[in-house]
Parts: structure tokens; sequence; C-alpha cells
């Protein structure tokens, strides 16, 4: 049978990120199926002729059937819960949503013959108290979440490294850093309105969706005084995780890498470039910022060495531009705007 024919089963593919890597597997000629409780994703974003099932990656009867039904042989898992102040205020829910229904998707998955497993975790999985001085951090840095989102995302990471040790279960583990952007064809992008990604936020508040954008510290060792970070456009991210099934299925070696583009931006230029983007546009006024503290555990820089996702993967971004991600998410908010 034709490997691409073997669907592979997308765990949060009516997300955001989830969604995106649907549509790159879908470019590629690739099958796919997909499971999503529909807690923040969206039914519109799985595009038609893909299976849909709604449900629970803890329902292991659920995954198990999918599996069966479909011949899947590996799994891309990108459901859970994402915002690092809810994981503060609700770190229960974190440690049931993200480690307790990651262990119940591999129970079922290793109970079912699933063969390869690519887990989106995070760059929050780092020391929050590092500082690099803008140095890139490269996958051995310390490790250290400040977070119970973070620290539950480590979690999968050693549950995954243990799974690999006693079974023949081989895997990835992409560390994104700042995902941003949207598909360049307009076809899916950053629906969740509560959104706290500064890009999308930027887009929301040029448009007059929100009054203000709060800068957190502007007296940071940074050269504008604002924080520092390496975002990836999310197409560019969808493909990492393309190059990084074909390497694991050709060579049988599991991976951790970094998702970035190696170098960053800070608050103020992300807030510029976007007031660039938009200007002249009608009805579009510069974004309104609004000083604030530092929010706690919050690095001056977090910047992504991304040697080895380069020299193990042969990965190279298309859309490595601060306009091109801001153009990309701008046209996408206006679409949502209209609809």
């Amino acid at each position: 049978m034709n490997p691409n024919k073997i669907p592979i089963l997308i765990t949060g593919g009516a997300g955001y990120i989830g969604g995106h890597a649907v549509l790159a597997l879908r470019d590629s000629g690739r099958d796919v199926v997909v499971i999503d409780d529909l807690s923040t994703g969206r039914r519109a974003a799985v595009p038609d002729g893909v299976p849909f099932y709604q449900g629970g990656i803890d329902d292991g009867g659920l995954v198990g059937r999918v599996i069966k039904e479909h011949g899947c042989c590996e799994v891309m898992h990108f459901a859970g819960s994402i915002v690092v102040p809810e994981s503060v205020a609700l770190p229960l829910n974190y440690y049931e949503n993200n480690v307790v229904g990651s262990a119940k998707l591999l129970r079922a998955c290793l109970d079912n013959g699933i063969e390869r497993f690519f887990f989106s975790s995070t760059a929050a999985v780092y020391d929050g108290n590092l500082e690099t001085g803008g140095a890139p951090l490269a996958e051995d840095a310390p490790l250290a979440p400040a977070s119970p989102y973070g620290r539950s995302k480590l979690m999968t990471e050693w549950m995954l490294r243990d799974i690999a040790a006693a079974t023949g279960l081989r895997f990835a583990i992409l560390r994104y850093f700042n995902v941003a952007g949207a598909d360049p064809a307009g076809r899916h992008g950053q629906c969740s309105k509560e959104a706290t990604h500064l890009i999308k936020r930027a887009c929301q508040a040029a448009l007059g969706l929100l009054p203000h954008i709060d800068v957190f510290g502007d007296d940071y060792p940074t050269p504008d005084g604002t924080c520092v970070r390496d975002y990836i456009h999310v197409s560019d991210l969808a493909r990492a995780h393309l190059a990084a099934m074909d390497y694991v299925a050709a060579n049988g070696e599991s991976l951790t890498l970094n998702c970035g583009y190696g170098h960053g931006f800070s608050v103020t230029e992300v807030l510029d470039t976007t007031d660039q983007v938009v200007d002249n546009m009608p009805g579009i006024e510069p974004i309104t910022r609004r000083p604030a503290p530092r929010r706690a555990g919050d690095p001056a820089n977090l910047i992504a060495n991304t040697g080895q996702i380069r020299s193990k993967l042969g990965w190279r971004p298309e859309f490595d531009g601060l306009d091109v991600m801001i153009a990309t998410a701008f046209a996408w908010e206006q679409k949502l705007l209209a609809s």
C-alpha cells in the first residue's frame, strides 16, 4: 500500500496549529483523520473529505476505534490546553487535560499498534528564569518550566521518552517558540477571540477590536527595553512536522527539536511593524500602547537555536519575515470580521 494513503491520526486537528498541519499533509498528498473535542477548535476548520470524530483524547475506546478503522500507524498530537496564565489559575485542569489526557492517548496508541508519535511541545519547558543575553537556546538547555502549562508539556515529553525506551514506539518532540500568522491562501488561522498571541492581538487592535495593547515591561536588557521573542509562521511549523515525520519513518530515530527561526523581534518591533503593514488601509488607526508592569516568569529573550532542525531535517522556512507573519494574520482577522 502507498504509505501516503495510510491516514495519519491528528488530535486537535480542528485547532490553530493542528488545522494547519492537516492542510500541509493534505497538500502533500497524504491522508488524515481528525479527532477533536471542539472545546477550542472549529468543525469548519476540518476540510471536506477528512474523516472527523468529535471526542476527547482521554476516550481510549474512541481513539482505538479510529486507529483500527483507518489503519493508522502514526499520530500527531496537538490537542491540549495552552494558555499560560490560565494554567497558573487552574493548574489541575492543565494536568488533567495535558498529562492525564496524553497518558490515556498513549495507552490507546500502544494498545492499537501505533509506531510513531509526534508531539506538540513548547519552549515553555525551558528554565523561565534563565537569562541568555539574547543567545539562542539549544535543545539541551536547562529544563525548569515556570508554569503548570510548561510542566504539563515536559511531563508528557518524559512519558514519551520512557515509553520509547520500553517499547518500539518512536517519536518526535517539537518545541514551539512563538507561533504566528495564518495560511497564506486564507484557508485557516487563529480563531479564538481570547487568544493571547501578541501578533493576533496586535491585528485585532489595528482593526479596533481591542482598545489597546498592554506592553508588559519596558526596562528589559534588550535594545528597546521590551521582551524579544522568536516568531515562527504557522505554515512553516506545519511543514516541520511533515519533515519530522519523514525523518523518523526513514531513520527509526526519535528526535527533540526546537521550532523557531533563530532570531527574534521585540514587542515594540511587532507593534511598529503591524502599524506599517496596515498603514493607509481605510479605517485603520495606529495601535494604542499601554505600559504595564512586567509579568512574572517573562524572560527578556527567548530565541531558538535551530541548528538541529535545519541539519537533521533539512528544514528551511518559507515565511521568515515579520511583515509576512503579520500580513497573513491580519488578512485572516479581516476574514473573521467579515464572516
